[in-house]
């Protein structure tokens, strides 16, 4: 826990206060002591240094008094449920009482002690004590206010960060179950035609698997890591279909050790096969293509269709799941374009990683 949220303990009180407020407070009437210290100092000359320190340390403990039975009895049992006529008429009584103490003293300290060097006025006392009062509440609140307002700012932002990254995390896993059944699906063809290749589909699987279970829950991984785990998945496609459909994925540049997040990739090119190569019999292909720089990447992947596809093959879930979590993750940092033509169709998705 951070130190500035840490509970604390206000004497003689039940109340329970974070560091941040009491420091925030504290300051306030620090400055507000050093004006009533800088305001009142000839009075060390014309009267005494006790009743210097005896008139600062007075208005600053009323001010405090009404301050604080404002903040936490006033402002949440009157104004904050509505009941403003209320509110307005105890604050006012609590500045009248504040003046009457106030402008006795006064009274008495310009009347009595000083004497002859200034003569007391009551209409000035009370007029100068009325409005510093009613100023001192007013910067009293709007502080609070603000404080009030910061700390709800600071939540809905916590709210909101937690919320997208549970529908990143919900999104991803839409994605996992329907990638591990295309998977099994290739490893159950392979042993019923009892293929040597399929402990090779193990491996790849356990590695791919690794990736998934542990890897996938960060929010980046490095992009190496990203694109083995592609490939592995287009090799074991390759396995699955053999030799007949034209598979290719060329890689230029260097990852470099660039981040990225986890399982972006692979929706682009299991598109493809769902709704491409999965859906013709011979003559099918795909042909995708990496660019890596030193502060993107950039990816197109392009296959052949059915030139009679159901409405259900443009796209799919994958690239709809695929834009939630662009914008979630990298909001105005990437771009999705898809491009359909006569048997023909084609994703490209630029994201930049910095």
């Amino acid at each position: 826990m951070d130190f500035l949220d840490r509970p604390l303990q206000l004497p003689l009180s039940h109340r329970r206060v974070t560091a941040k407020y009491a420091l925030v407070h504290t300051a306030y009437w620090v400055l507000v002591t050093g004006f009533f210290l800088y305001e009142k100092r000839y009075l060390i000359y014309k009267a005494s240094l006790s009743y210097f320190a005896l008139c600062v340390t007075g208005r600053i403990l009323l001010l405090i008094g009404i301050a604080y039975l404002n903040l936490h009895y006033f402002l949440p049992k009157y104004l904050m449920t509505k009941r403003y006529g209320r509110y307005f008429a105890w604050v006012l009584l609590s500045i009248l009482g504040y003046l009457l103490v106030q402008c006795l003293f006064d009274y008495y300290l310009y009347g009595y002690v000083i004497g002859p060097m200034r003569n007391s006025n009551w209409l000035e006392s009370v007029s100068y004590n009325f409005f510093s009062t009613l100023w001192y509440l007013a910067l009293m609140v709007a502080l609070k206010l603000s404080i009030d307002w910061y700390e709800q700012q600071r939540v809905l932002q916590q709210i909101t960060v937690e919320k997208l990254q549970a529908e990143v995390n919900f999104l991803r896993s839409q994605i996992n179950p329907h990638f591990l059944f295309n998977i099994l699906n290739n490893l159950y063809a392979l042993t019923l035609r009892k293929s040597d290749l399929a402990p090779e589909v193990v491996l790849k699987l356990s590695d791919m698997m690794e990736y998934m279970l542990y890897d996938s829950d960060d929010s980046r991984v490095p992009l190496e890591k990203e694109l083995r785990y592609l490939q592995n998945y287009l090799e074991l496609e390759k396995l699955r279909y053999g030799d007949q459909p034209d598979i290719s994925l060329r890689i230029n540049g260097s990852p470099n050790g660039q981040e990225i997040a986890p399982l972006l990739l692979l929706p682009l090119i299991e598109n493809a096969f769902k709704h491409g190569i999965s859906q013709q019999a011979r003559q099918a292909w795909l042909h995708g293509q990496i660019d890596l720089e030193p502060d993107a990447v950039k990816v197109t992947v392009e296959n052949n269709k059915p030139t009679t596809s159901p409405p259900s093959a443009k796209g799919g879930i994958g690239l709809a799941n695929l834009r939630k979590r662009l914008e979630l993750l990298y909001p105005g940092r990437h771009t999705l374009h898809t491009e359909e033509q006569p048997g023909v169709y084609k994703v490209a998705l630029n994201i930049s990683l910095n």
